[in-house]
Formats: structure tokens, C-alpha cells, sequence
């Protein structure tokens, strides 16, 4: 890569500055060649940067809020670590095998939400609840909108560099923040955090915690309230726990009632393959009343056009993995689709590509039912299952979705998809399932699980 010479230096960035470990993990790109060195930091490090971040006081909210404005500019266009901002894209590209066009796009959203953070934040505050208690109708009484501890951390993602737009509204909420990297991709919050610290966040405010897997449960541990990103598995272990926010699978869906598909074609390959079709956002099943069959057909043939290319070229859409994990989702993918048919991706969706990496293919497959158990499979490149639908079959099939495309004009459906708890957003019409906007709610506010009210009455 022009510009970087020699591996680069990823260092824990704690309460008194940086710090490179002697333990330091090797973070390779997708063809295996070395590119970074990770500092991974003990127990006892993790312990006392917690411990300085309970000391630590807050920022007034309008230098929380200016902070935050200035670092999602620096983050966005300024040199961060002696990374130019081409020199990051291409590193987080060449390690996650994310398109460089996504990641690009990825920090054009960090930069936006940092400097909206204190707005969207506002968004979840009950009307009837002020933000200080020298709010002068605290003289006749009112509730408060307070913090429900002071520190938070975050077990962030690496299949994303987006995930990194969300725990930002902590910040703006006077939280002090521990991040613990994706080993995958460090580089995202490392450039993140070195940016609010160059904004004037105190080093004791905002912390990076790499560190291994034996240690990562003390950074959970030593915090008020955490949010944690994971499979099925972390759903499994934090759901339903008081203070940790499990981040899953999001299982996103579209649903399309009447004859009308072929005007909605667009809206639903784009569900399907944005984002290189990893993140959470994408759409995983395509529920369609009617046969299913013609549908995936075309799904199948807009997305086999789609070439094969290294994550760097600009014109990349798909993910790039190393070998030996692409065939791991190949054998996974195979597998699953046992008593389906295949119209892509039937023969395998590994394309190497001569390096040591192979682009992930699109798979599209067709089920024999809505309630098939596939349905719920969610896999991270353009991979979705098409399923038939019927006004017998309900809302069943759609549960459990992030987001749910509703391709219909029936307002009583749609009712329904709005009332369902398990459907966390609703989409109506030609909306993709990734569309997002700043002020409105990823899977509700984070500020509903970071904040309550309190009464608040004086003299």
C-alpha cells in the first residue's frame, strides 16, 4: 500500500495516553500478508484504566456536543495516527475484505453521527423530562432525564466499520467510553478514539482496550452498562441481562404482497447486496405471496452479474475473505440449503482470487415454505432466501427482524408488522432495508437503555 511503509502500530489508547504492550497480536489482510501489530493489554491494565475512567469527571454538554463535531471531522478527513484517510480506507479494506466503496461511505456516517450525536440523543428524551435539574420548571416539579451510570463499554464488531457511529451517542450523553476492538478491525476505533482525544476529550474520558478473549470480560465488568456485539451466542449469554445490550443478528426481511415485484426489483438486489451485504441492515429473506419462484430468479440473475474483484478496486461490491474461512461459509452455506433449490450459488460461492483471498459470491436459494428453518439463517456476504407467503401464513415468518421491508398497500398488514414487538423497524414501499437516517432509531435509541427519569422538585 503507497504511503505505509513497515507494519503499522495499532497501541492501547488508555487514561495516560499510549501504551504499546508487549503482547501484540499480528493483524494480517485477507491474502494473509502482515500489515499491523495490535497491543493486546493485561487484566491489571484493563482494571486501572476502568477504575480512572469511574474517576473521571464529565464535559458540560455544548463542549461534549462541539467536541464531537470536531472529531467526526477529523476522524473524516484529517491524518490520525500518521494515516491519511485514503491510508485508513484501504487498511480497513484490505483486512475486513470489505469493499473500499463501503468503507468509505461507512466513515462519511461516523463522521455525520458524531457531529448529530446531541440531536439524535434528544430524539429519545420523554417529552415530559427536562435535561438539568436547574431547569427553572424544577421549581414546580419535573422529571429529569439522567444518566444511569457513568461508565459504559462497548465489545464492538468488526464486521462493520458503521457500529462505530452508535456508541458515540454515549459520549454526547456525558458517558465516559472503553471500547474493546474487533481483532479484525482495530483500526476503525483506534482512528475513532485518537480523533475525539485531538477534539478535547480527555484521555481519561475515552479509552481503546484491545485485548484477548480471556481478558475481555473485565472491561464488561468494570463498566456501569455495556453493549456487546455478537452471533446467537452472545444473545444467549446477555439477553434479558439489566445492564449489558446484547447487538445480534439482524435477520432483516422483505415482504412483497401482489403481482407488482418487477417495479420493486431495484430496491430488493440492493437489500440484498449493499454494504457487500454484511451487515445487519441487509436482507436476508425475501418473503413473496405467491410464487416465489420467478422473483428468485431474478434476484439470481441481477446478482450474478456482479464481478469478482480485490476489496481495493474501487468498483468492488462483494466481500473478500482468506481461503480457508470463505470455504468455511461455503461448506456452512451448503450445508443449510439442504432441501432447497438452488437458483445461485448451488455449485459453491468461492471465487479465489489468486492471492491467498476469495470473493464471497452471491447465493440465492428458494424454500419450500415460509416457516422453513433457513429463512432464519443469516450469513455475512449477499445471501438470501426466498420464501412463499400467504395471508394464511401471517406475520409468523416475519418475526424476529431488525428491519422489514413491507412491499404492500395494506394498511391492516402493515398495522400489524408496526405492532409486532420482535420487528425492531418498518419499512413501507420502496424503501431498502439499510436505509437509515441520523435522528431516527437503529434498534430503538441507545438512549433508552443509557438514560431514565427521576422527579426532581425544589425550592
Amino acid at each position: 500500500m503507497e504511503g505505509v511503509q513497515g507494519l503499522v502500530q495499532l497501541d492501547a489508547l488508555g487514561p495516560g495516553g499510549a501504551f504499546r504492550a508487549r503482547n501484540r497480536l499480528t493483524v494480517p489482510d485477507v491474502g494473509g500478508t502482515p500489515v499491523a501489530e495490535l497491543s493486546l493489554v493485561p487484566s491489571l491494565y484493563v482494571q486501572r484504566s476502568m477504575a480512572a475512567l469511574h474517576r473521571a469527571g464529565t464535559l458540560p454538554a455544548d463542549e461534549r456536543a462541539a467536541a464531537l463535531e470536531r472529531a467526526g471531522r477529523i476522524f473524516a478527513t484529517a491524518t490520525v495516527g500518521g494515516l491519511t484517510p485514503q491510508e485508513y480506507r484501504a487498511l480497513v479494506s484490505r483486512c475486513s475484505g470489505l469493499p473500499v466503496a463501503v468503507v468509505t461511505a461507512a466513515a462519511e456516517i461516523v463522521a455525520d453521527a458524531a457531529a448529530q450525536a446531541r440531536d439524535t440523543t434528544s430524539q429519545a428524551r420523554p417529552l415530559g423530562a427536562v435535561d438539568h435539574w436547574n431547569d427553572p420548571s424544577t421549581r414546580q416539579g419535573r422529571a429529569v432525564w439522567t444518566r444511569r451510570g457513568n461508565v459504559f463499554a462497548v465489545h464492538a464488531a468488526g464486521n462493520h466499520p458503521g457500529v462505530h457511529a452508535l456508541w458515540l451517542e454515549a459520549l454526547a450523553l456525558g458517558y465516559r467510553v472503553a471500547v474493546r476492538p474487533s481483532r479484525r478491525e482495530p483500526f476503525t476505533p483506534h482512528r475513532l478514539v485518537s480523533a475525539l482525544r485531538e477534539a478535547g476529550f480527555p484521555d481519561d474520558h475515552v479509552v481503546l482496550l484491545p485485548t484477548d478473549h480471556a481478558v475481555a470480560d473485565g472491561v464488561i465488568k468494570g463498566a456501569d452498562l455495556a453493549m456487546v456485539y455478537g452471533g446467537d451466542e452472545v444473545m444467549k449469554k446477555y439477553g434479558g441481562h439489566p445492564t449489558v445490550l446484547p447487538q445480534g443478528p439482524g435477520r432483516s426481511k422483505i415482504l412483497i404482497t401482489g403481482d407488482d415485484w418487477r417495479s420493486h426489483l431495484d430496491v430488493i438486489v440492493d437489500s440484498i447486496g449493499d454494504e457487500g451485504g454484511t451487515a445487519c441492515v441487509n436482507a436476508t429473506a425475501v418473503f413473496v405471496e405467491g410464487d416465489p419462484a420467478p422473483v428468485a430468479e431474478a434476484i439470481a440473475d441481477r446478482l450474478s452479474a456482479i464481478p469478482s474483484l480485490p476489496p481495493q478496486d474501487p468498483k468492488a461490491v462483494l466481500p473478500v475473505q482468506p481461503v480457508k474461512e470463505a470455504r468455511a461459509v461455503e461448506r456452512c452455506l451448503l450445508r443449510s440449503a439442504e432441501g432447497t433449490t438452488a437458483r445461485l450459488g448451488g455449485d459453491g460461492i468461492v471465487d479465489e482470487l489468486g492471492d491467498g483471498s476469495a470473493v464471497l459470491r452471491p447465493a440465492v436459494f428458494q424454500l419450500p415454505r415460509g416457516d422453513a428453518r433457513q429463512a432464519g439463517i443469516e450469513l455475512g456476504f449477499p445471501c438470501v432466501w426466498v420464501a412463499p407467503w400467504s395471508r394464511a401464513d401471517g406475520i409468523e415468518p416475519l418475526k424476529n427482524s431488525l428491519v422489514l421491508t413491507a412491499i404492500t398497500e395494506d394498511e391492516q398488514l402493515i398495522g400489524q408488522l408496526v405492532d409486532e414487538p420482535t420487528i425492531s423497524n418498518v419499512h413501507v414501499g420502496d424503501r431498502p432495508t439499510y436505509w437509515m437516517r441520523p435522528g431516527t432509531p437503529h434498534d430503538g435509541y441507545l438512549a433508552e437503555f443509557l438514560m431514565r427519569t427521576k422527579t426532581v422538585v425544589r425550592d
